[in-house]
């Protein structure tokens, strides 16, 4: 049971950054620095002494809990400043770190409250003027539009291809934006999709008519950033483009094309570009299916007179989550665009693109589970329960401890990503790298979107009843964590692409997954500490080539019903050769040991076991439907 701050009548509320209190109310807590007795002494004087108040005469009823301040996001993060020692040149290491301090500060000062401001002032559609003409404006608030500056003014894309790190530049980028990511106020997710923009136009060699799009688009100048859209998903489907893709094309006199067609779901609607996807007509009005019938066009949203080029705003969605961001149903009505992809090539253009903005929901997903376990552990500090602070439970250390384990596989992982991408972007990638990566950014994004899901609602209930008030912020946290299972493809839509990726390079890049493991192994048979758990990692990678051979005898359907637990081996195991790794470098604490071993504790191998407990038999198949179905009229069909 607890109290919520009451403002009296009249008083004036105001909320900043999510954890400050009601300007009116008299907010008393409790000292931190006193000894663990006098703190819970003081807490319960102070509540003796406002029941005694007559109620008339209270200002308020107080809460008698102090909300968790954490500092500078980079200091305080132990596990990304040693990677960045461990693998950083010298001389990049010092600049970096110096520029990362920084933004650290300007993160908890300035960047954090425009945030919070954002998620107070969601975007409104206006479709109509006074006068009855349809305009079809967007409003977003001041501080939506000032954190558009802020990432120009910080290169959060322009980092990416300025690459003054070399092949450290990404590497560079990935930690400003996990450190970006839960205080940007939802405007992370623009940023992911500009710089897929700039990926795929880059990829297509930077062409003449796209040079002042690209330009803008990794700009640190604030008057001149543009941030990019992409439009992809219809009214008949979302992952599955091949067949739910209905816009057309239709080929212009001067080479243009004019779009017709409805897109379903326009993340940041209120961006200055976007590519999408679309059918091109021939001279009958016919349009060929499937995925050879689609090609990838360029369009500006608003033309030089700030217009809608062709667009006609539906409405915007109403959301679970990231509620700061405009995303709009779109009609495409003559919208002027341009070809970029060779015609009937437009998937393969854009999975450039889709690489890149898997890696961006990685990074969000890393980053919320840090922002969680960041406010846990803080909060453990100041709040006392059944006479002692939470840190001295050892079932609440227990649970944050478990959850600060699964946060620090996912990081290296998107660090793995990262370094292999910018190797790869610089020419200095072998073609076992390449592969790699390939298979890496659908594991590592179904995995750590699973993550951050269940490290987010753990995280929340550590807080107890506080954890489900909005104004402390963190069900916004946990909202917009939700999506990130969902966003760039489901977790079953990219298992089964991760199965694909496999196909299609013939064993190759199992073969560089099993070799790269082994690898990073190495360094640990040395450490007794460490010995444990690299037996079992070398174990579950022995489990899982069997799987694999004895998968290949059985056919598609099996491979296909284990491709969720096949994926979550890859994540588990590999995650697991990273924290090794890490651990047996040369100065790794104790803790670093301790992380290893205890992610290794875990079923590393899911694949496996589930195949011993057959559930990937024909028979359990067919009961899927059944159980799922059970007294339904479909179950009588089954």
């Amino acid at each position: 049971m607890f109290t919520l701050a009451l403002c009296r009548p009249g008083a004036t509320c105001r909320l900043r950054h999510g954890w400050d209190r009601c300007q009116a109310c008299s907010c008393r807590g409790f000292s931190t620095t006193a000894g663990q007795g006098q703190q819970v002494g003081l807490q319960e004087k102070q509540v003796g002494a406002d029941l005694e108040m007559p109620v008339a005469r209270r200002e308020a009823e107080t809460l008698f809990q102090e909300r968790p301040e954490p500092g500078n996001q980079y200091l305080e993060d132990a596990l990304l400043r040693s990677y960045l020692e461990a693998h950083l040149p010298p001389k990049v290491l010092e600049e970096v770190s110096q520029e990362l301090e920084g933004f650290g500060n300007r993160l908890l000062t300035k960047i954090g409250p425009l945030g919070w401001e954002c998620e107070l002032n969601p975007p409104v559609f206006r479709q109509y003027d006074a006068w009855g003409q349809r305009v079809d404006h967007i409003v977003t608030c001041s501080a939506w539009k000032r954190m558009k500056e802020i990432a120009a003014e910080e290169g959060l894309i322009a980092e990416a291809y300025e690459r003054r790190y070399s092949n450290w530049s990404r590497v560079h980028q990935a930690v400003k934006l996990y450190l970006f990511s839960t205080a940007s106020g939802g405007f992370n997710c623009p940023l992911a999709m500009t710089d897929g923009a700039a990926k795929v136009i880059e990829s297509l060699g930077v062409p003449a008519s796209l040079r002042n799009a690209f330009d803008r688009l990794t700009s640190r100048d604030p008057r001149k950033f543009w941030t990019s859209g992409q439009w992809m998903t219809e009214r008949r489907g979302g992952s599955d483009v091949a067949n739910g893709t209905e816009t057309v094309a239709r080929k212009q006199p001067d080479g243009t094309y004019h779009l017709y067609g409805f897109k379903w779901f326009t993340s940041a609607a209120d961006s200055d570009m976007a590519l999408t996807l679309a059918r091109i007509e021939d001279a009958e009005g016919r349009v060929k299916q499937g995925s050879g019938g689609l090609s990838l066009f360029f369009l500006r949203v608003r033309d030089e007179e700030e217009k809608l080029n062709g667009i006609q705003v539906q409405r915007l969605k109403a959301k679970l989550g990231t509620r700061q961001m405009a995303t709009a149903e779109l009609w495409l009505n003559g919208a002027k665009a341009e070809l970029i992809s060779a015609e009937g090539r437009g998937v393969a253009s854009i999975s450039n693109m889709l690489n890149i903005t898997r890696i961006h929901n990685v990074i969000g997903a890393v980053a919320s589970m840090r922002r969680m376990i960041s406010l846990s552990r803080q909060y453990a500090l100041k709040r006392v329960a059944f006479g002692k602070l939470l840190k001295d439970h050892p079932l609440h250390m227990q649970t944050i401890a478990r959850m600060e384990v699964q946060t620090r596989g996912a990081f290296l992982l998107l660090m793995e990503m990262a370094r292999l991408l910018g190797l790869a972007e610089t020419n200095m990638a072998s073609e076992q790298d390449q592969l790699l990566l390939r298979l890496l950014v659908p594991v590592a994004k179904l995995y750590t979107g699973k993550q951050a899901s269940a490290v987010a609602i753990e995280a929340m209930e550590s807080f107890g009843g506080q954890g489900y008030m909005e104004d402390t912020g963190l069900p916004v946290i946990v909202r917009d964590t939700l999506v990130l299972s969902i966003w760039e493809g489901t977790t079953n839509v990219l298992s089964l692409d991760v199965l694909r990726s496999l196909t299609k390079s013939r064993g190759q890049a199992m073969a560089v997954f099993f070799s790269t493991v082994q690898n990073k192994l190495e360094s640990a048979w040395s450490s007794a500490e460490l010995q444990a758990a690299a037996q079992s990692v070398q174990d579950a990678a022995g489990r899982l080539a069997r799987f694999c051979r004895g998968a290949a005898s059985e056919g598609a359907a099996p491979m296909e019903l284990a491709a969720r637990d096949f994926s979550y081996s890859l994540a588990r195991i590999y995650a697991g050769a990273l924290l090794i790794e890490h651990a047996a470098r040369p100065g790794s604490s104790r803790l670093d040991v301790c992380a290893a071993q205890r992610w290794c504790r875990q079923e590393l191998c899911p694949a496996a076991a589930e195949l011993r407990n057959g559930s990937y038999s024909a028979e359990e198949s067919s009961l899927d439907g059944a159980l799922v179905y059970d007294g339904s009229p479909a179950g009588s069909r089954l």
